[in-house]
């Protein structure tokens, strides 16, 4: 696609920051920037500790989702799973309530400051909530070194694990690993050695995984990602980073225009928000696939101050012009 001037991009730019319900990815409120493309509402949420760099394949994924009508659907409902962050055991069936319907969950693992037990004790708690026939995924975002994976997922495997996804960081460990615990059964899924990578399909060249999972930002937009998809070969998972119900909508359109979509997606994540831009939420378990409209008084209720609101728009002119130099 043709890329929009930067001026009419900043005119319809809205900077908000979003409060969760429980601290995830080491963050109480998630910033974010939104804008009214021609073809509709569209996001651009790199982390803020993203460089420029990185973060210029969201803003293309966003202007492509604002400016370019997404590829024909398969399906007009996505399932979604429910997401636990690193909690108390005990806090583990308040955070199921919030996605009804729902019959996967991604159990957050591995987090700073815990241990082992306490990941062991949060997922024994999503089973006995959600019982046998319940489907569970792990997410340790690529923290534990091999041995620290193995001894992991030995550890929960009586809980069943649908898969362990990014156990390790490097693409050498994530093969090791598939090898060792080949005989349980627990596939393994990449996350960041495809969306961080500077070649997203060298961890299934490598053999390294079972299935991949695919965010439609960080890999620089739904065409980019059908693509990734379909020369990978393997299952994957569409999923999010914390989006509002605007990103999560560019996910479920990805998600739908899908061939096939074997596993239950990660794009429930507006459950971990105290209040969205839009109402856009799972029903049942499954997520319409229709791009929201944010509402106006919680636009300029979760709006940021201008200070924040220049440090975004210079952070979008800079990744702009990235883009337009190839």
């Amino acid at each position: 696609m043709t890329l929009p001037p930067l001026d009419e991009v900043l005119d319809r730019l809205h900077v908000v920051a979003l409060p969760l319900v429980a601290r995830f990815r080491g963050i109480d409120t998630r910033e974010l920037a939104l804008i009214e493309g021609p073809e509709g509402w569209t996001e651009f949420s790199p982390f803020v500790e993203y460089d420029d760099p990185e973060s210029s394949a969201w803003l293309a994924a966003a202007l492509e989702y604002g400016w370019s009508p997404p590829p024909p659907a398969h399906r007009d409902s996505i399932p979604v799973n429910a997401t636990v962050p690193a909690v108390p055991a005990a806090s583990v069936p308040d955070v199921l309530a919030r996605f009804p319907g729902c019959r996967t969950a991604k159990v957050k693992v591995a987090d700073p400051g815990q241990r082992l037990a306490d990941d062991v004790a949060r997922v024994a708690a999503v089973r006995d909530a959600m019982g046998p026939e319940g489907r569970i995924r792990i997410d340790a975002n690529g923290a534990w070194n091999l041995d620290e994976a193995e001894h992991a997922v030995r550890a929960m495997e009586h809980h069943d694990l649908e898969y362990v996804e990014q156990p390790c960081a490097s693409i050498d460990e994530l093969a090791e690993l598939r090898r060792r615990i080949a005989r349980l059964d627990i596939p393994v899924a990449a996350d960041e050695s495809v969306r961080k990578a500077d070649d997203p399909l060298a961890v299934a060249r490598a053999g390294a995984a079972d299935l991949l999972v695919i965010k439609v930002q960080p890999l620089g937009g739904i065409r980019r990602a059908l693509d990734i998809v379909a020369e990978a070969g393997l299952p994957v998972v569409v999923s999010s980073a914390l989006d509002s119900a605007v990103g999560l909508s560019m996910g479920a359109a990805l998600a739908a225009s899908l061939p096939d979509l074997p596993y239950d997606c990660g794009l429930g994540t507006g459950a971990l928000f105290t209040e969205d831009v839009a109402a856009y939420a799972a029903h049942d378990g499954a997520l319409p696939a229709r791009r929201p409209v944010p509402n106006p008084a919680l636009l300029e209720r979760r709006a940021v101050d201008a200070e924040r609101r220049r440090w975004w728009a210079e952070r979008i002119a800079r990744c702009h012009a990235l883009l337009a130099s190839g």
